[in-house]
């Protein structure tokens, strides 16, 4: 629900259809979804590569990122979760409409939070893709040293320690990075793309 009055959407005289035809792929937004430290960003960096590389236009929308600027007024209480991965949907949605096949690694932990963004989109346009790793595995690697500060209670609320994640109900694809190398999953969604007719 907008606050905003007295506005009215401007069309473009370049349709997302147009954008597409230029580009030659669809564009999707592939919504990477998992705890800290499961592989998110490292798989989503190496796919934007080996994407790029094949003349697929993308852009990577990274969490730590995205709280540098667009979303530094949020914390981490539900709440500014929410709103964190609300303002990405729409982000990643005007993204998609550009005719970019978009990137999101975001913890992202509420099911009904991934299930909004999947609203916001045309079907078929909204790719939940679950990097599974054992809370263990996570801990093991901790690549910011979160786990070990929220387990000394120096961060409060931390997904998976003290604040809940809820994985996936049916997402199109599962990586397990405990069980496959970041080449095998950027494969495994290549040929999830190409199966699935989004790019060729």
């Amino acid at each position: 629900m907008t606050n905003a009055t007295n506005i009215v959407w401007h069309e473009s005289a370049v349709s997302k259809q147009d954008r597409l035809q230029l580009n030659k792929h669809q564009s999707p937004v592939l919504w990477f979804t998992g705890l800290s430290g499961s592989g998110k960003s490292t798989v989503t960096v190496a796919l934007e590569k080996a994407l790029f590389e094949q003349g697929i236009r993308t852009y990577r929308l990274d969490g730590d990122n995205i709280r540098h600027g667009l979303n530094n007024n949020l914390g981490f209480s539900p709440e500014d979760r929410t709103e964190n991965i609300r303002r990405i949907g729409e982000v990643a949605k005007l993204m998609s409409d550009a005719g970019l096949i978009t990137l999101t690694a975001f913890i992202s932990p509420y099911q009904e939070d991934r299930d909004n963004v999947r609203a916001l989109l045309p079907e078929g346009d909204f790719v939940e893709i679950f990097v599974k790793c054992s809370l263990d595995g996570c801990e093991k690697r901790d690549p910011k040293g979160l786990y070990q500060k929220a387990r000394s209670g120096e961060i409060k609320g931390f997904t998976g320690i003290d604040a809940p994640y809820e994985e996936p109900v049916n997402p199109e694809l599962t990586i397990d990075t405990e069980e496959n190398s970041v080449e095998e999953a950027v494969s495994t969604i290549i040929q999830y793309l190409k199966t699935n007719k989004y790019i060729q």
